[in-house]
């Protein structure tokens, strides 16, 4: 998949080659969201072998479940908003869109 790019300015230490800077700017809170449920989700291990009540674990599990889940829409639709939909708009390349949107909305 490719990923729409912003050309920047070149930095000093490069000047002749610029820098691409993406577009997506929901990136940083879905790291935060996906590290937040990786720590959850290492509580739910210790949970396992300190031999806690199973229905409290699958209660964790299911909230993990669901962080993730959750962190897997808003990256889909931040693809569509800000690769596809540009690229809709601006050119020839309709079917390739078309077929890329089909095959990342399986995972909604």
């Amino acid at each position: 998949m490719t990923m729409t790019t912003v050309e920047t300015a070149p930095t000093p230490d490069d000047a002749t080659t610029p820098q691409a800077k993406p577009v997506h700017t929901t990136h940083g809170d879905i790291i935060k969201r996906l590290r937040r449920a990786e720590g959850h989700l290492r509580k739910i291990s210790a949970m396992i072998e300190e031999e806690r009540p199973c229905v409290d674990v699958a209660q964790q599990l299911a909230a993990v479940e669901a962080a993730v889940r959750q962190a897997k829409q808003v990256f889909i639709r931040d693809h569509i908003d800000h690769c596809l939909d540009g690229v809709v708009r601006e050119g020839p390349e309709t079917k390739a869109v078309l077929a890329e949107f089909k095959e990342i909305s399986r995972y909604l």
